[in-house]
């Protein structure tokens, strides 16, 4: 399998989706449009409120005579119950698992995982990036808070290149056994958790006043019925030149760490960077640094709230050297930052599920689009500068002013890094 990269640029248009409510309102409505296909894959997809929407609304589709195929990461959705499964299969949904948790995937793969983010529409549409499938990402769960990420909508030629993507992860990925051959008839869960009082509001659209199931029922609202996502008027798509990057541990290059690499040295003029985890290894460092040297304004942003902290910490032992040759390194304050964005002298962007570590690079099945024009660029820089707003810079002497506990902790957290 060689990376897709090597096959050129691709025409195409691109829509930003910032955040989860909005990337599930148009998710939600190209899902219930579809004809023919749809192709989903995700790392992590739970089966709690948004799941149980998104769930019932492909069931629907697969009963009215749409090809469906879902892929899930064995660890990352592990959490996914069996009886949710059979329903979508029962329903004559394809699923299948990639690296399950079990023998003999678990004793040969338990390192690698599919950590993409991608579906497919008709084979004509596709959505990629930050945002998996489950309430947290939606910025409204009260036990994490607001949430900010970034995700798109790719049309045109380039939808095929994501479809390739999938297409190759679809033939290694292991197929989940259905017992019964059954179709059964469609019953929307919500049905089944009428008196649940967190989760009915959300998917019958009705608000009851009480915690953050009105919110959800007043939010999502327009998400039901063949009329959903319209009371959101949709951003601009831009016509654009893009590249799919594939990274694979399979191949013998770490495509994406390369492509990271390229758009670093060849700056020229600006490089701002967002992700949530930021524990590059020595190439990449450098060639931050050597940006920087060259007069390169150099801007990288991550989050003071990192999930697992540990990575939190690993990443931390990075920003004292940042900033002592002259990256200006903020952290966001307002919640969990997960976008993963990199803009390039406000012509070049890059948007995906890859974070900068080994772990991405080395051992996870990631996919990036590189975009060539300036539109785009100027809406990523715009929302990166609301972002900015909402954090704070990382000073040096705040790297040197950290307790011996939190040093130790740093230290050992960086020399896990590997694994994280």
């Amino acid at each position: 399998w060689q990376p897709l990269s090597v096959r050129g640029l691709r025409t195409g248009s691109v829509q930003i989706l910032t955040n989860g409510m909005e990337t599930y309102g148009k998710l939600l409505q190209s899902i219930q449009a579809a004809q023919k296909s749809i192709d989903l894959e995700y790392y992590i997809y739970r089966n709690d409120h948004i799941g149980k929407r998104i769930t019932d609304v492909l069931i629907d589709r697969a009963l009215s005579g749409v090809n469906i195929r879902f892929i899930r990461d064995g660890w990352g959705s592990r959490s996914f119950p069996k009886h949710a499964v059979r329903r979508m299969m029962e329903a004559g949904i394809e699923c299948r698992t990639i690296f399950p948790l079990r023998i003999p995937w678990v004793l040969s793969n338990l390192t690698y995982r599919d950590h993409c983010k991608i579906v497919i529409v008709d084979g004509k549409e596709a959505f990629m990036g930050g945002i998996n499938v489950g309430d947290e990402y939606t910025g409204m769960k009260p036990d994490v808070g607001f949430w900010r990420d970034t995700h798109m909508r790719l049309t045109g030629e380039t939808a095929d290149d994501v479809k390739a993507v999938f297409e190759a992860h679809w033939k290694m990925a292991s197929p989940d056994m259905l017992h019964s051959t059954r179709k059964a008839k469609f019953i929307p869960e919500s049905a089944q958790l009428s008196d649940d009082k967190a989760i009915h509001p959300f998917l019958s659209g009705k608000t009851e006043r009480s915690g953050y199931g009105w919110e959800w029922g007043s939010e999502l609202g327009t998400m039901e019925g063949p009329h959903m996502g319209k009371a959101s008027p949709s951003k601009d798509s831009h016509n654009v030149y893009i590249q799919i990057f594939e990274g694979n541990p399979g191949l013998p290059t770490p495509v994406i760490r390369e492509m990271h690499f390229i758009c670093l040295t060849q700056a020229t003029r600006t490089i701002d960077v967002t992700n949530p985890y930021f524990i590059p290894d020595a190439d990449i460092i450098m060639a931050i640094k050597t940006a920087a040297a060259r007069g390169v304004r150099v801007r990288l942003l991550v989050p003071r709230q990192v999930i697992p902290k540990v990575a939190g910490a690993a990443s931390r032992t990075y920003y004292g050297e940042l900033v002592e040759a002259g990256i200006n390194v903020f952290q966001y304050n307002k919640g969990v930052l997960h976008a993963k964005v990199m803009i390039i002298d406000g012509e070049i962007a890059e948007v995906g599920s890859s974070n900068y570590d080994l772990r991405s690079y080395r051992l996870n099945y990631e996919v990036c689009a590189v975009m060539y024009h300036s539109d785009v660029a100027r809406e990523l820089t715009e929302q990166f500068e609301r972002d900015l707003a909402e954090a704070t810079p990382y000073r040096l002497e705040d790297h040197m002013h950290r307790t011996s506990s939190e040093r130790m902790l740093d230290q050992a957290a960086r020399l896990l890094s590997p694994l994280l």
